[in-house]
């Protein structure tokens, strides 16, 4: 039977190619087609749906693996520009504190101790943070800190063979003496709120600052007493000034030298031998 089948398929097939266009066959070729084109056409309409959704579900998952890649290359790029800021952060400290280490803003009886910041405040307003140099480097307790650039940080406090805590300025417990570098007035800088401003206080009516007015350390010295910060380290400069009748002194707005936030060098003032 099959071969019957074949022998008719190769006949057809030899009358059809030698027979013109116009022939019995041809003719029954193109009704045959006529004939089925509308099943055509809605088998594909019927199909282009599902076509249709299996590209966009091949397309989905090439978007979704674009989007995983894309995303990686973020956070690569990511990572390589905060190392990129940590060293331009660097590159700065390093050149003001060889401009500070350098120059004549070094307080008299005091050697200046560059170190790093071995790690930040543990809480939000924790001020205090630990440095890399130690009693072993001849820091002690309450010697003054001062940015690369020289500006009024904090003070040591607990000191270790290697390492020192340093209570920042801006520590609810700290008080330094600061005066008006342009009048000579004196006030108590410090920071009792964290959400508040940093302000001078004890600032007789009488004495005139005015904003824009640069502070710096007082350096007190009564009898044997003598403060812990020496004379005319910058601290800020004067950002308000808030004097009523109710109170007998002014209180003084603060604006900060030192961006206490962004620091990751400090440098120790300890008092040379001959001083101690």
């Amino acid at each position: 039977m099959v071969a019957v089948l074949v022998l008719v398929s190769l006949a057809l097939l030899t009358v059809y190619f030698r027979e013109s266009s116009g022939g019995g066959l041809h003719s029954l070729q193109s009704t045959g087609a006529s004939v089925l084109k509308p099943f055509e056409t809605a088998a594909n309409r019927v199909a282009q749906p599902f076509r249709d959704a299996a590209g966009w579900f091949g397309g989905l998952s090439t978007t979704k693996d674009d989007n995983k890649k894309l995303q990686k290359e973020n956070e690569k790029l990511t990572g390589q520009l905060s190392n990129y800021d940590a060293v331009l952060q660097e590159n700065r400290d390093l050149k003001a504190m060889t401009h500070y280490l350098g120059g004549p803003s070094v307080p008299q009886d005091y050697n200046p101790l560059p170190t790093a910041i071995l790690s930040q405040p543990p809480e939000q307003f924790d001020e205090r943070v630990v440095v890399g140099v130690g009693r072993n480097n001849g820091v002690r307790p309450n010697d003054p800190v001062v940015s690369p650039s020289g500006f009024l940080v904090g003070v040591t406090t607990t000191v270790g063979a290697s390492t020192a805590n340093v209570r920042l300025i801006t520590d609810e417990t700290s008080a330094v003496s600061v005066m008006d570098a342009k009048t000579g007035a004196w006030g108590i800088l410090r920071h009792n709120d964290p959400g508040s401003a940093i302000i001078v206080d004890n600032v007789p009516k009488a004495d005139v600052v005015s904003e824009g007015d640069h502070l710096v350390t007082a350096g007190w010295k009564s009898g044997p007493l003598t403060s812990v910060f020496p004379r005319g380290i910058p601290v800020g400069k004067v950002k308000g000034v808030n004097q009523t009748d109710i109170y007998p002194s002014k209180q003084i707005e603060v604006k900060l030298f030192a961006d206490l936030g962004s620091l990751r060098s400090m440098i120790v003032l300890t008092k040379k031998a001959s001083t101690r």
